[in-house]
């Protein structure tokens, strides 16, 4: 009985280069969805502005952000307050920086009543710039 060598063949030689197709891939998907997202989170407060032809809300250098929703109750820079924490904030916001103007979005059917509350606030505080936003879309026929 004769026994050869037995011979193994080499096989392919480990490959040291990444494959970058998949991570590129998996970041273009990433990119879209981030794309695709980030301005539904702008604002997650749902208004009815009152329509308005006059130009938007100003570029304000230093800006607060006074939100009252249908329910009356009061967001600043999208964060639910109560009355007396609106008022500590803005105190705190008119003795850093007594321009600061106050941009008031309020839903169409707020009665004026609890617009003129929140105002009110905002002049105590010492804040009198007020800035009052409208939808400046035209209406959908």
């Amino acid at each position: 009985m004769a026994f050869g060598r037995l011979e193994r063949t080499r096989g392919d030689a480990p490959m040291s280069d990444i494959n970058m197709t998949p991570l590129i891939d998996v970041m273009l998907v990433l990119v879209v969805i981030f794309l695709i997202t980030a301005p539904l989170l702008a604002s997650a407060i749902r208004l009815n502005l009152p329509r308005s032809d006059a130009a938007g809300a100003s570029d304000a250098a230093a800006s607060v952000l006074v939100v009252v929703n249908q329910a009356g109750q009061v967001f600043l820079d999208d964060k639910p307050v109560t009355d007396a924490e609106l008022a500590t904030r803005l105190t705190a916001r008119a003795s850093q920086d007594p321009d600061t103007e106050v941009q008031l979005r309020a839903d169409a059917a707020v009665r004026y009543g609890r617009v003129v509350e929140v105002i009110g606030m905002a002049q105590k505080a010492g804040l009198a710039r007020i800035g009052f936003v409208a939808d400046n879309r035209p209406a959908r026929p």
